[in-house]
């Protein structure tokens, strides 16, 4: 990951993001995976407890954004012994674009016992040749590797890995690895052979513990749409096996791309 060209840089409360911060649907719009990743490290930085894990992050995305600088104010909303949520409003001149809530868990012994269910390790190893490279007008900020061919039958399934900074020279936490990997759900579980035409008004990320090293795999478990809405959902992968699970709701796009990212 390279912090030379981070995504955003800090400068006086407000975070002005850089030219590579640009999503796919349109060049003058900012990524709306970038908010759930300042969302995340914001409520990380203000409210992480030693002990609380984050167990969910929900981001709400209202409105596409211009490439404008964006502030995040954040508030505690219950302070409990085993649980703490916290809110996060993420704002530009325009008004505000997104909000996320975080449900932090006090971390305790794991229960003993067989579990009738148990979501198992999927048989894909971590990559071991190059990424994906782009072949469109958005060239994506992050490496992926496909598993499976966009818009095949079954599972789809990819790993993932950032190459930037999130802000500055900081280097990225788990859970904001996580954040910024999880709108990806959209894209995995709503593609179809003849490319993209749905985009997500909002993404569910739910965690067990917090990933592993750099990289992040997905498989698509469940898409359902109708009349022109649609509920996808995927579990998240590290090396060392499942850690969550992330549930995405999307809207019909008159303006579909012929392909995913880096569909190649």
């Amino acid at each position: 990951m390279s912090s030379e060209s981070a995504f955003f840089t800090l400068k006086r409360d407000e975070y002005v993001p850089a030219p590579h911060a640009r999503g796919p649907w349109s060049p003058g719009m900012l990524h709306g995976r970038l908010l759930g990743g300042l969302a995340a490290r914001a409520i990380e930085q203000r409210h992480a407890r030693p002990g609380l894990r984050f167990a969910r992050l929900t981001v709400d995305l209202f409105r596409n954004s211009p490439m404008l600088p964006v502030t995040v104010e954040t508030s505690l909303v219950r302070d409990g012994r085993r649980i703490r949520v916290a809110d996060a409003t993420i704002s530009t001149a325009q008004g505000v674009i997104a909000r996320a809530s975080a449900v932090l868990l006090r971390e305790g012994e794991q229960p003993g016992g067989e579990r009738s269910l148990v979501t198992p390790a999927w048989d894909v190893p971590p990559p071991e040749g190059p990424p994906v490279e782009a072949n469109g007008p958005w060239t994506p900020p992050f490496d992926l590797w496909r598993v499976t061919p966009w818009g095949a039958p079954g599972p789809g399934r990819v790993w993932m890995r950032e190459r930037f900074a999130l802000v500055d020279d900081e280097p990225l936490t788990p859970i904001v690895r996580a954040a910024l990997a999880a709108d990806f759900a959209s894209p995995l579980s709503n593609s179809q052979a003849d490319g993209l035409r749905f985009i997500n008004a909002d993404y569910t990320l739910t965690l067990a513990r917090p990933p592993e090293g750099d990289l992040i795999g997905m498989e698509s478990t469940g898409h359902v749409s109708d009349g022109g809405v649609a509920t996808g959902q995927v579990t998240v992968h590290d090396a060392a096996g499942p850690f969550g699970f992330c549930v995405v709701t999307a809207l019909a796009n008159g303006s579909a791309m012929t392909k995913p990212p880096s569909a190649g």
